[in-house]
């Protein structure tokens, strides 16, 4: 079974490769020449193969050399990041995140389950509540970050687009009925405002059937199939299924999320979650 290879002697090794000589190489490593030398010679000798050509002007890797310098620039990497991460500082603290009904139902419990396992002493306190309430959350100080559905002309950073889509009772047909029963969410609600336009451009006649807050409440009456909705894709429920042009329903426009953050609330936990969150949010899953 070969040996391990030595980080030690790989970062020498880069060092040569990099500068072209074991001098330039030796106060970069702070060693001395001899012992640059040395490290290198114990490295061919451990992998069984010249790494270098030692020319008049210049040591430079030869084939075998290139191939292992991938390596050793990659395993150097990883060694600082697995490094950095279990030298870091446990953070610790509660931080209160406000996030719509429809997102914390379906989008979030993964997100979550992830930066509760990165951050196991980190507290997050959830407040569920529409997007319009949470941005005035976040200026009053009540919730430290909140995951939003960009309201038109909302001055926020979009982290992420959702595909905004119609969705209707598998056993159901109540878009064949007119005017069009729609189950809405409540007076204020990006997604009750796009949809609503989007019918009223396409001149599609509708009644409200339904009008709440609550992502449960929407979902039970279009699964008994009073009325068609519009949802995030990423809050779809395997119970109900998704419509559109074949049904004679207008393509509606997507959702845009952003994240707003408390300028208030500067601590460690919750720039660790405000971080984590712009990278999750922003990767298509």
């Amino acid at each position: 079974m070969p040996s391990p290879l030595d980080l030690d002697l790989l970062k020498t090794f880069i060092a040569v490769a990099e500068t072209g000589s074991f001098s330039n190489a030796a106060p970069r490593i702070g060693r001395s020449q001899s012992a640059v030398s040395m490290q290198m010679q114990r490295l061919e000798q451990a992998v069984g193969k010249q790494l270098l050509v030692r020319g008049p002007k210049a040591v430079v890797p030869n084939t075998a050399g290139a191939d292992l310098l991938i390596y050793a620039r990659r395993l150097l990497k990883l060694s600082d990041e697995a490094w950095t991460s279990i030298s870091r500082p446990e953070e610790t603290g509660c931080v209160r995140l406000g996030v719509p009904d429809d997102y914390a139902a379906f989008l979030l419990p993964p997100v979550l389950a992830r930066f509760g396992a990165e951050h196991p002493l980190v507290t997050v306190e959830l407040v569920c509540e529409p997007s319009a309430a949470l941005t005035k959350a976040v200026e009053n100080g009540r919730v430290d970050l909140a995951i939003v559905t960009r309201l038109p002309d909302q001055p926020v950073k979009v982290v992420r687009q959702e595909r905004f889509v119609w969705v209707a009772s598998p056993n159901h047909a109540p878009w064949e009925v007119d005017p069009l029963p729609v189950a809405l969410f409540e007076s204020g609600c990006t997604a009750r405002i796009k949809l609503l336009k989007t019918l009223g451009d396409n001149g599609r006649a509708y009644r409200s059937t339904y009008s709440s807050a609550s992502l449960l409440g929407l979902v039970a009456v279009v699964q008994a199939g009073l009325a068609v909705a519009g949802l995030a894709l990423c809050s779809v429920p395997p119970s109900l299924r998704i419509i559109g042009d074949k049904e004679g329903l207008p393509a509606l426009d997507d959702l845009e999320i952003g994240i707003l953050r408390n300028p208030t609330a500067p601590t460690v936990a919750v720039e660790r979650l405000n971080d984590f969150l712009h990278r999750e949010l922003s990767q298509k899953g």
